[in-house]
């Protein structure tokens, strides 16, 4: 996924390595740092269909729970895909366009749409990453 340095901006955490980033997930992210998804142009909708449902979401808040490793996750997964596409588009509104728009390589599916799964996220960032290097359009 995007390079760790680029999870600050997008979910708040500046893992140092691998290793670092994997005892955050494990640890479970604040609630709050969903805040800065939500900053960077996620709707609710993205949100509960990506990374937690509001009424979890509401409950963590209200308990002064962490996420749970499967919520960190996917937040990470969204925050770095995100951050990848910010990349190869060059502004986050075509990131976010491009996120969005439905698309005949996936079935008449969004790009977001895939993101609440590993093998989804990977399959967009293996399509950003075609189109940085002038693979795909």
């Amino acid at each position: 996924m995007a390079a760790h340095v680029a999870l600050k901006e997008y979910i708040g955490i500046a893992p140092k390595s691998g290793l670092e980033l994997a005892e955050m997930v494990e640890r479970g992210l604040p609630v709050e740092n969903l805040e800065l998804l939500r900053a960077k142009g996620l709707t609710f909708t993205e949100m509960a269909a990506t990374v937690i449902s509001p009424r979890t979401l509401k409950h963590r808040k209200a308990r002064g729970q962490n996420l749970s490793p499967e919520e960190s996750e996917r937040a990470i997964r969204v925050a770095s895909i995100i951050a990848l596409a910010e990349q190869v588009f060059g502004n986050r509104e075509t990131a976010l366009l491009w996120l969005r728009h439905h698309s005949d390589r996936l079935d008449d599916r969004t790009p977001m749409s895939l993101l609440n799964t590993e093998a989804g996220g990977r399959q967009i960032e293996a399509m950003l990453w075609g189109i940085d290097e002038g693979i795909y359009s």
